[in-house]
């Protein structure tokens, strides 16, 4: 079972994920496309009454609904209200998922049979997924890793082929995706590049998770400093100026929060999950710091309302079973 562990680890902080998806190297089909790609087949949000999620993609709370939002390889899908709500069309294959306050970045493949280049790039939409405006590498480059903050003054994304625009390793831009610039990681001791959290309001303060703990910096990634023990972090987010983050320490998950400045940490209560099913993605509702929610590797789904005291299980394997 820990060999298992290991693989899973691996896969979690990895410079590349074994999600099934290629960063496209290949010449993609070009197609004439408008800055903005308008979908013109009839979109709606309707409450979904069953589904199996095979890959969860990210998770997140966009400030332009009130809805916990997951993003699969067949699209989104939203709770609300104690209900499941899901697109009709435009069910892309969501990578890289960041919710902001005008709606949400991301990256990934489009739905078949659908007008857009693939892979996406970094898209935005400020509509619900109705409409993708294009910012960087559209047809050129697919994001595992990608990073933004709240506010929308941030964005990071982790370059797993250089090319003419972009590095290898962690970049940044400041602009909306127009430049880009490469962090020069000073300080950084790590062996593994891994999942990126930006602070909701300061789009210059990031944390990383890697095999061998946080690191944090305040000046878009060009100093690193470790903020906790060598330990493996599979995910994290930023609640306020603290980051909530899950361990893997002696064969047991934990889930913890750290103030990068004191290194103060508070252990929080959370469901127990066996060792071989780590937390994948976490979010916290940045206009509701008690709403939280998180995923697991074999994409079960909690949520709490009331900062970690009670926890609801909103899907177990991905399930959505029929009321």
């Amino acid at each position: 079972m820990k060999v298992q562990l290991k693989m899973i680890l691996a896969i979690l902080i990895g410079m590349v994920l074994a999600t099934g998806c290629t960063n496209k190297s290949e010449e993609p089909k070009k197609t004439e496309q408008k800055n903005k790609a308008e979908i013109k087949t009839n979109f709606d949000i309707v409450e979904a009454k069953s589904f199996t999620l095979k890959n969860i993609r990210g998770i997140g709370y966009p400030g332009n609904d009130n809805a916990l939002y997951i993003a699969a390889n067949d699209g989104l899908k939203m709770y609300r209200d104690a209900k499941w709500y899901e697109t009709t069309v435009n069910q892309h294959d969501y990578i890289g998922f960041q919710a902001i306050e005008s709606g949400f970045i991301a990256s990934g493949h489009p739905q078949k049979g659908i007008s857009l280049e693939d892979p996406l790039g970094l898209v935005k939409s400020a509509d619900k997924g109705k409409t993708l405006q294009k910012l960087a590498f559209y047809g050129k480059t697919n994001f595992h890793f990608t990073a933004a903050s709240f506010s929308g003054n941030g964005l990071y994304v982790i370059g797993e082929q250089p090319n003419d625009d972009l590095r290898l390793g962690v970049n940044y831009s400041t602009d909306n995706g127009a430049t880009w610039k490469k962090s020069a990681l000073k300080d950084f001791n790590a062996d593994s590049l891994g999942m990126m959290a930006v602070h909701p309001k300061n789009g210059e303060t990031i944390a990383m998770a890697t095999r061998s703990g946080i690191y944090y910096s305040n000046d878009n990634g060009n100093t690193m400093k470790l903020i906790t023990d060598p330990f493996m972090v599979t995910a994290l987010s930023f609640n306020g100026d603290s980051v909530l983050y899950s361990s893997v320490e002696n064969d047991k998950i934990l889930l913890k929060t750290i103030n990068p400045l004191s290194g103060e940490q508070t252990n929080s209560t959370f469901p127990f999950l066996d060792y071989d099913n780590p937390i994948t993605y976490m979010a916290v509702n940045p206009k509701d710091q008690n709403q939280i929610a998180f995923t697991t590797y074999k994409n079960d789904l909690y949520e709490s309302i009331d900062g970690g005291e009670k926890w609801t299980n909103l899907l177990r394997d991905g399930k959505k079973e029929l009321d």
